[in-house]
């Protein structure tokens, strides 16, 4: 028999974060969310707080008559209501699944400001067949530990407040309060893998072992714990090896640690970029086809959504805009800044060393990309310099040299990005000079 619910699990799950002033709620109007939405507003001191939001994927075309439901349930509740619609087509290597997923939850990120809250209704039956996936994609710990009770989501936060409840919890709660939900038909075709297991599978091992879902999220918070363990460890062992400056790891370092101790710190890398944690096979690849290479070498190692790489003894991890081709461009007078590409942008700074600012705004300035061949004076350099020597000395990476924009002044070589002035425009004198700052803004990395 399952415990009855009631508006405590709810408070006290707020009670271990900071006063909201917003509280969303992701509302799809299905059962689960609905028993969600209705005991959050059963709770007075919440009330004006709450917004139920319905995430309208246009997927399916019972999909408006949902979301009117979902604005009337609202407002018989007497909460504020928000719709939001999203475009959830799978990318390639994406499932629906995780399409719709990633869609859904970046548009509720977009909502949330500094420490409000999102409460979604997962409960003990999701927990078991996330961990069940998990365990059949052959995940390691963190997989293993299923979803969290709590996360940073934004600037907020994300609360799984229902996910110690049973199911059958929350149906009997749906029937005692004479709930009306909205049964998704998709949900009894078995052909996507939380649906198989959740129509076929589950309800089998439910006959032989009725507390599974117990004992399952037993053994995910088992697993979450370890992993925390495991993740401090590899954080102090990343101290050697990972520099914050450019996230590269030093290879050399690296080597010197046991195979399954490069592995970890591999995986602890990804972990601190954002990235999805690698398949075995990814690591094991990155360790034995990047750090392995001839250091006069430039191997690439392309992923979904990033690409290994390594330049001397740093090993990089980069979104893949290798793509990318800058055009010459003009800086029109009176410009502050100038976007040169899709990730970079040029930005005209005040300095007491620099270009002078009357030489700046007197001249016809040109931003170019390397052709070959290029040279500059540097102030306290004797002789003109080529920018392949410069660029070896100062350790900038063949990619990054490709996209370095070339400043010139009424035709003359002036600047190189942030890097270097040239001796024939440098000056210092206070506050009458500029300098240049490369604002460089890449695409976010497979989050």
């Amino acid at each position: 028999m399952s415990v009855p619910l009631s508006s405590h699990l709810i408070t006290s799950a707020l009670a271990r974060h900071k006063t909201p002033p917003h509280i969303y709620i992701g509302y799809s109007g299905g059962v689960d969310s609905h028993v969600l939405l209705h005991l959050c507003a059963s709770i007075t001191t919440l009330k004006n707080k709450i917004t139920a939001v319905y995430v309208h994927h246009g997927l399916q075309a019972e999909a408006e008559a949902w979301a009117g439901h979902c604005e009337k349930t609202a407002q018989a509740l007497a909460v504020d209501f928000k719709m939001l619609r999203v475009h959830a087509f799978a990318k390639p290597g994406e499932s629906p699944e995780e399409a719709a997923r990633n869609a859904r939850y970046t548009a509720l990120k977009s909502l949330m400001m500094t420490d409000d809250v999102l409460l979604v209704a997962q409960h003990r039956d999701d927990q078991l067949e996330t961990v069940l996936l998990q365990l059949f994609r052959g995940s390691g710990l963190r997989g293993l530990s299923g979803m969290p009770q709590s996360m940073l989501f934004g600037p907020g936060v994300l609360l799984r407040p229902l996910l110690n409840v049973a199911k059958q919890a929350i149906d009997d709660y749906a029937k005692a309060h004479a709930l009306s939900w909205i049964e998704d038909p998709s949900n009894q075709c078995s052909d996507y893998g939380r649906n198989f297991l959740r129509n076929d599978i589950v309800p089998l091992l439910k006959q032989r072992w009725p507390s599974i879902d117990k004992t399952v999220a037993r053994s995910a918070r088992h697993c979450a714990d370890a992993a925390l363990v495991v993740s401090e460890i590899a954080d102090d062992l990343m101290h050697a090896v990972f520099d914050p400056a450019d996230n590269t790891l030093d290879i050399s370092r690296l080597k010197t640690y046991p195979l399954l101790r490069q592995k970890l710190l591999i995986r602890q890398w990804f972990q601190h970029l954002g990235l999805k944690m690698p398949a075995q096979r990814v690591v094991e690849r990155i360790l034995s086809e990047v750090p392995a290479a001839r250091e006069d070498s430039d191997p690439v190692l392309a992923g979904a959504g990033y690409c290994i790489r390594r330049y001397r003894n740093k090993l990089y991890c980069l979104p893949p805009v290798e793509t990318e081709n800058p055009l010459d461009t003009c800086w029109a007078g009176g410009q502050t800044s100038l976007p040169i590409s899709q990730y970079q942008t040029l930005v005209c700074m005040p300095s007491s060393a620099g270009i002078l600012r009357e030489d700046w705004e007197n001249a016809c300035i040109d931003v170019r990309f390397r052709s070959g061949g290029e040279k500059i004076r540097l102030p306290r350099r004797e002789g003109r310099h080529a920018l392949k020597k410069l660029f070896q000395e100062a350790g900038i990476p063949p990619w990054e040299r490709k996209i370095m924009p070339l400043v010139y002044l009424d035709d003359r070589l002036a600047a190189v990005g942030d890097l270097w002035v040239s001796a024939e425009f440098y000056h210092e004198q206070t506050d009458a000079c500029i300098v240049l700052v490369r604002q460089k803004t890449l695409p976010v990395i497979n989050q």
